[in-house]
């Protein structure tokens, strides 16, 4: 029975040690690579304290798993290199009653990282992208200040300047392009300032002292003019990446996708069929609009399907890393730290994440089946994790 204490004392050491580990291993994560990364995209200290909070629960289904084998592999490797292992064996009990604890912690660490996944992750995720757009001007500032230049896909426009002092721009250079690419109008003066009206939804960038030219080959010289730019509706998308979504609003969004992907095959088909069906060689502008919006489309149904496959998959991840953990700790029987990283940790997370990854970015791209790219990864640790306990059971 679970109650008994021998189970009570080993799912208590695993708790103690998962917390701990758990502690750490996302403080690491935060300071070496989230929190560094922000502060080269121009993120001011400020911004980043603000920021960790809404940024710790995204983290966590990456370092649960990892986490809950670190605890697995340390706890009962402390049991095989003190003994203790060979004794409970020479006592008659099973070690199916040994491992139940840590199948235990797998269950909960599982439960635990879907329920973040239900409401928390999405509701921090999208609360942290709502604090940026919410200050797209002092962004803008910070992203000049920090690279000089003002480079984005979703932008029609780019900007680049020597310095910035204060609320001035030194030096501004303005380039806008039009809906095929090209730069259609250049700007450049002593200096500017940049004003964010959200309600509109434009940016506004006020120059002084300067010269404009046009692609029409227009020169021009002002004293003060004002560039109005509109930001694209995407970039204000209150739901527009999966991530943002609960469970009930990916199945609503891709509903409205398939939707949506339906009416676009239909004009496609009859824009075609007004030019002379589809094997015309005349590929007019709005056929390759509309192949363009097709294509977005079915990109975004695609990461929309790799979401709702990769948070339990992530979440499973906990289990299975169990089902390792277990054998490989008692098998090894090392009682610190460094050696249970070495001989376990690395080598999963090292396959596992990058496989995990990987997989979900093919997913997302279409080149392979979602589902098996982005559950290879449990795949492959699962059947390891189920050779090696059957095996430790047998013994």
């Amino acid at each position: 029975m679970f109650g008994c204490i021998l189970n009570r004392m080993i799912f208590w050491e695993l708790v103690k040690v998962f917390v701990l580990c758990l502690i750490a291993i996302t403080g690491i994560l935060l300071m070496a690579g989230i929190v560094a990364e922000a502060s080269q995209q121009g993120l001011n200290p400020a911004q980043i304290v603000a920021v960790i909070p809404l940024l710790i629960p995204s983290t966590l289904p990456y370092t649960i798993p990892a986490t809950t084998l670190f605890a697995t592999c340390i706890v009962y490797g402390r049991l095989s290199a003190d003994n203790e292992i060979l004794a409970i064996r020479a006592s008659g009990i099973s070690l199916t009653k040994v491992v139940g604890p840590a199948i235990l912690i797998g269950l909960l660490t599982t439960a635990g990282t879907m329920g973040l996944y239900y409401r928390v992750i999405p509701y921090t995720h999208h609360l942290m992208r709502s604090m940026f757009l919410a200050d797209v001007e002092e962004l803008l500032y910070a992203l000049l200040k920090k690279h000089g230049q003002v480079t984005h896909p979703q932008f029609d426009y780019s900007m680049f300047v020597k310095g910035v002092q204060g609320r001035r721009l030194i030096s501004p250079t303005f380039k806008h392009r039009d809906g095929h690419g090209e730069t259609d109008v250049v700007a450049q003066a002593q200096e500017a300032e940049l004003r964010v009206d959200m309600k509109k939804r434009i940016l506004l960038v006020r120059m002084y002292r300067g010269e404009a030219w046009s692609k029409n080959e227009t020169h021009a010289y002002f004293q003060q003019r004002d560039w109005e730019v509109e930001l694209p509706d995407d970039f204000f998308s209150q739901h527009h990446r999966a991530r943002d979504l609960t469970w009930e609003q990916i199945f609503e969004r891709l509903d409205e996708l398939r939707e949506e992907q339906q009416d676009l095959e239909n004009e496609l088909k009859t824009c075609r069929s007004q030019l002379g069906g589809k094997d015309s060689t005349v590929e007019p502008a709005p056929i390759a609009n509309l192949e363009h919006k097709l294509k977005d489309k079915r990109l975004q149904i695609l990461a929309m399907q790799a979401e709702l496959h990769m948070r339990p998959a992530l979440s499973l991840g906990c289990l299975f890393f169990v089902l390792v953990g277990c054998p490989v700790g008692i098998w090894f029987g090392r009682s610190d730290y460094l050696s249970s990283f070495i001989t376990c940790f690395l080598p999963i997370v090292f396959l596992y994440y990058p496989l995990m990854l990987c997989g979900t970015g093919m997913a997302k791209d279409g080149r392979f089946a979602t589902m098996a790219t982005v559950w290879i990864a449990d795949g492959v640790v699962a059947l390891a994790g189920l050779v090696l306990f059957s095996r430790l059971l047998r013994n």
